[in-house]
């Protein structure tokens, strides 16, 4: 599409950003990104915190022209097509509250202080979603429910866009699996890896690379 239309490609996969994951992340690799434009790739630094928020915002400066969005978070998709909340950033001492308070109770813990209508639709066994309505009630005082509610229009409405997904059998995913991590161990997965140990900080979001 990118190439018979003169689009570009922008990516939505949220570890993709990062500047160190290159192999790791199955980011395009640089051959790939000189023949055809890209953009949203490996521009974020291991330790800058980056969200879906940044994303969009990104994301808004690119409208002007034809795209292929294309990645593996679908949280940047459901933000980009049916809006984000504009829910302020949670302090760093809320967070290391809502961390301490894991540790000791688990998710029961945490959602014994979310607000009954933000707990009603939420995941309940996804930890990091209770905990994140956690943080948003405790910084705020306000549900994260009640946050959505107030949700502005999306930069791309989904009746504007040609959705497509992927949905490859299993036995042929398998095979692709198996492939790309040799692959991956050929490319320099290791020495990328070990390159990444003096800098190693396991709650950055970008430790968060499946692998590393």
């Amino acid at each position: 599409l990118a190439a018979r239309d003169g689009r570009l490609i922008v990516n939505a996969d949220a570890l993709q950003v990062y500047a160190n994951w290159r192999v790791l992340t199955a980011r395009p690799s640089a051959a790939d990104e000189a023949a055809l434009p890209h953009a949203l790739y490996g521009h974020v630094g291991r330790d800058r915190a980056y969200s879906v928020g940044a994303w969009l915002r990104e994301v808004a400066g690119l409208l002007e022209r034809p795209l292929v969005i294309v990645g593996g978070t679908g949280l940047y998709f459901t933000a980009l097509t049916g809006g984000l909340a504009e829910v302020p950033a949670v302090p760093a001492a809320v967070r290391a509250e809502a961390d301490a308070l894991f540790r000791e109770g688990g998710v029961a813990a945490l959602l014994a202080g979310v607000d009954a209508a933000t707990a009603a639709r939420i995941d309940r066994q996804n930890g990091a979603r209770v905990q994140r309505a956690w943080e948003v009630l405790r910084a705020t005082g306000r549900g994260l429910a009640d946050w959505q509610a107030d949700t502005p229009p999306p930069l791309l409405p989904l009746a504007q866009v040609e959705p497509v997904v992927l949905r490859p059998q299993v036995a042929w995913l398998d095979a692709r699996i198996a492939l790309r991590f040799d692959q991956m161990l050929t490319e320099g997965a290791l020495a990328e890896v070990r390159a990444e140990l003096p800098h190693c900080q396991p709650g950055l979001p970008s430790a968060k690379a499946i692998g590393a």
